[in-house]
Order: structure tokens, then C-alpha cells, then sequence
């Protein structure tokens, strides 16, 4: 039996492979840097070996992943080659893996993870089902049928995938550190549709969406009247949102999901969508929608007395618009603040003023420094100049942290792609401590 080597384990779809293959029976073992990072957690309850990078770990007879943001040129894939291992990058792999599978690739500037995660769940409660999330989070179901994963758009990548179906959430202009513009994120969309097999789901209030062509059928879903699946009478609440869905303006059915915010509305008709087409009741869907609890990261609460945290992975001006509108729905009677560090010095300039008016909707802003990337270390701008933007707010260090408590029952909304965590960490050890000593 071949041991998978996974070289950049920790990454966040690496470490989602990697839980699959284990799961599935197989040897799993991987190397990366020794910082702490999230995705791990289900690696180390799985036992599975993590290793420091050093080429001795390359040894023959093993298949090396190799996660994509190493160069052919790190110590582990150069030793590979020199013993003639196979070398196969993480999305070449991921092609052919879910060649044995009904797939799904859920894709999108916004709303993959999320989306991934409510699909997989609604799915694996009619039939066996494997899942690849963005958050880390990865499972192998033996006998599995369906195979749910999220397709990222960086460089191409998901044009590696051949998938049964692709839900598209969304075309918006992100990592500007490759992408020109949208007109560009649009090619690579319009190149994966044609890769298709059975159908697209797509969400048809992007105007950019509208536009797809492609070989099999497109179902739009949204809130727009015009879509084949549409959804009416909207009831938004602070335990959750109510709605009617209309499939090409015949009534199908009403559903309830535990979710705030019209994306949370438009991830559900997704699914809603895709389900109806394989043929899934309806009172199967309603059920696993409502016993959803979501995934890492998206919009993750954590209280403390009368305070709630809120760990949330926005890290783009519509995420952060969207974040603020969900904690707005759940929380209406409470002060929204905002502690946002942007992440890459290209993102936080090609949207500064975006993420400026973003940001002013919460009710009071704090600013972290830039965080850098292991693909960009330093960039032409600072915080301040965000900071310089938005009005009354503030420039949050780690050891001011405590200025947060003059916010009291509030809603912190902690956001970012970085290491933010370690603000809502040091902000979670300080009411704590103060819930200690009072």
C-alpha cells in the first residue's frame, strides 16, 4: 500500500484531502511549517503523522500531494523527483479523485465554504456522501455516491476539475494579485462551465452569471422573480429566516433554516436547487437544513456574559457587508463592532474604499495591521490608510486589547483571512478574567 505524503498539509483544502484519504482506508502522512493553524485539529484527532519540512521525510514507494502554494523547487518535491516518487499537485489529484463520484464543485468569489458545507450536510442525509470544505474539514464515506467539494477560482485551479455539476454562487473581482479584473475571473468561470458534465446551478441575480454559456443546462436560482427557482415571502427573524421557494413560478415548497442574511438565503436555494434536480423530497432537504450547525469560521459565535464573539473568515468588502447584515438580523437590539484585519497587501489596496464603506455599517470599527501571505511579505500601503478612511475609527493592538471592553453587551464581529483569531484570543482572555476577579 502507497503512503500518501502531503507536502503543505496544514492548508486548508491539503488538510480536507488528506482526512478523505484516511478516512478512506488509506496511509496518510504530511510535513508543513510548525505554527498552529485551525485546519490541523481534525488531522491530529485522526492521528495522523504532521512532520516539519525536511526532504528526508520523502521516501520511496510514496505518492507526494504537493499543496499549491509550494514551488517545484522546495526541498521535499526535489527530493521526489530525485528518487523518482510521484509528485502530483493538490488539485491535479482532486481532478481524478472525484472521477468515482457523482461530483458537485461548489465555486464562487463568495459563499463556497458555506455553501459546501450546507450541501454536503443536506446530501449525506439521503445518501452516502464525501465532502472537501475550505475550512479544513474533510470526510470519506465508504460506498460513498455523491462527492461534494469547493472549487477555488485562484489561478485556475478548478479548471483541473471535470465535475458532474457545478453550483456557481457568485463572479466578483478578488485576488487581484493574479486576476486583472472581473472581466477575467469571468473567462476562468466561462472555461469551467464548459467542463461540466450534467448541469450548472447558478445563481441568477449575478448579473455576471447571466451571461454563461455552456454545453448542459443552467438553473438559476434567487430572489429575483425570473429564476427557475425562486424565493418568495421572505421571513426573516432572529432565530432564522422562513421562505417559500417557486420552481419556475410554480409553488414546491416553504423551508426554515437556523441562518441570517440574504446569502444565507441564496446558499440554501443552491442546495434547495441541486437536490430537486437529483430527484431528493423535499422533506429530507427541510430536515437536514434544519438540523445545520455550519462550518469553521463562517460566522462562529462565542459567548461570554452578556457579549457574543463572532469568528468570522470575511475578508472581502461583500463578505464584510454580509457578516454585518446577519449579525444586524440575529442581534437587532445590540452594538454591532467590527474588528477587521485585512489580508495581502494587494487585496487592501485594489478595494480600500470598499472596504471602507463595508465596514461603516457596523457601529464602531477597529483596524489590525495588514496581514501578510506567504505569497506577498509587504505591500506600498498601511492600516492607517484604511483607518484614514473610515471616521471614528480605531487602530486595535494586541496589548490595547482591553479598550474592547467599553463596548458592553455587544456583538464583536471578528473578521479576516489572517490570524485575527489571536485578537478574539487575547479579547477572550480579558472578559474571562474580568468574569474571575468580579
Amino acid at each position: 500500500m502507497t503512503v500518501y505524503h502531503f507536502t503543505g498539509i496544514k492548508g486548508s483544502g491539503m488538510s480536507s484531502l488528506a482526512q478523505i484519504l484516511f478516512d478512506s482506508g488509506e496511509q496518510v502522512q504530511g510535513s508543513d511549517v510548525e505554527t498552529y493553524y485551525f485546519t490541523e485539529q481534525p488531522l491530529r484527532d485522526r492521528n495522523i503523522t504532521i512532520l516539519p519540512f525536511n526532504a528526508d521525510n520523502i521516501q520511496k514507494g510514496m505518492t507526494v500531494i504537493a499543496g499549491n502554494a509550494f514551488p517545484d523547487e522546495h526541498p521535499e518535491i526535489v527530493r521526489a523527483k530525485e528518487l523518482g516518487v510521484e509528485v502530483i499537485r493538490y488539485h491535479k489529484f482532486l481532478g481524478d479523485y472525484i472521477k468515482n463520484y457523482t461530483s458537485i464543485a461548489i465555486t464562487g468569489a463568495h459563499g463556497k465554504t458555506s455553501t459546501t458545507g450546507l450541501m454536503s450536510h443536506v446530501i449525506g442525509g439521503f445518501m452516502p456522501t464525501s465532502f472537501l470544505i475550505g475550512d479544513g474539514t474533510g470526510s470519506g464515506e465508504e460506498n460513498a455516491s455523491y462527492f461534494v467539494m469547493e472549487a477555488c477560482e485562484y489561478r485556475r485551479h478548478f479548471l483541473a476539475y471535470h465535475p458532474d455539476y457545478a453550483v456557481m454562487t457568485n463572479i466578483d473581482f478578488d485576488h487581484p494579485d493574479y486576476y486583472k479584473d472581473v472581466n477575467d475571473v469571468y473567462s476562468a468561470f466561462q472555461k469551467l462551465a464548459l467542463q461540466v458534465k450534467k448541469a450548472i446551478i447558478a445563481c441568477g441575480d449575478d448579473e455576471h452569471l447571466q451571461k454563461i454559456q455552456a454545453n448542459v443546462p443552467v438553473v438559476y436560482y434567487g430572489l429575483g422573480a425570473n429564476n427557475d427557482f425562486a424565493a418568495r415571502n421572505v421571513e426573516k427573524t432572529t432565530d432564522g429566516t422562513t421562505f417559500e421557494v417557486y420552481v419556475r413560478n410554480e409553488y414546491y415548497d416553504k423551508f426554515t433554516i437556523p441562518l441570517y442574511g440574504d446569502h444565507a438565503i441564496l446558499n440554501s436555494l443552491a442546495v434547495i436547487s441541486l437536490c430537486h434536480y437529483e430527484g431528493i423530497p423535499a422533506d429530507v432537504i427541510q430536515e437536514r437544513l434544519s438540523t445545520y450547525s455550519g462550518v469553521k469560521r463562517r460566522f462562529t459565535e462565542t459567548k461570554i456574559g452578556n457579549n457574543v464573539l463572532v469568528d468570522d473568515y470575511a475578508h472581502h468588502p461583500t463578505e464584510i457587508n454580509a457578516t454585518i447584515q446577519s449579525a444586524r438580523q440575529k442581534y437587532p437590539d445590540r452594538q454591532i463592532v467590527a474588528i477587521f484585519q485585512p489580508h495581502t497587501f494587494s487585496r487592501t489596496q485594489a478595494f480600500l474604499q470598499q472596504f471602507a464603506d463595508s465596514l461603516k455599517k457596523a457601529d464602531a470599527i477597529y483596524l489590525c495591521e495588514i496581514f501578510s501571505s506567504a505569497r506577498e511579505k509587504q505591500g506600498e500601503l498601511t492600516i492607517s490608510d484604511l483607518a484614514n478612511l473610515i471616521e471614528g475609527s480605531n487602530i486595535l493592538q494586541l496589548e490595547n486589547i482591553e479598550i474592547l471592553k467599553k463596548h458592553t453587551n455587544a456583538v464583536f464581529l471578528f473578521m479576516g483571512a489572517g490570524d485575527v483569531h489571536k485578537y478574539q484570543d487575547a479579547f477572550e482572555n480579558v472578559l474571562k478574567n474580568g468574569e474571575e476577579t468580579a
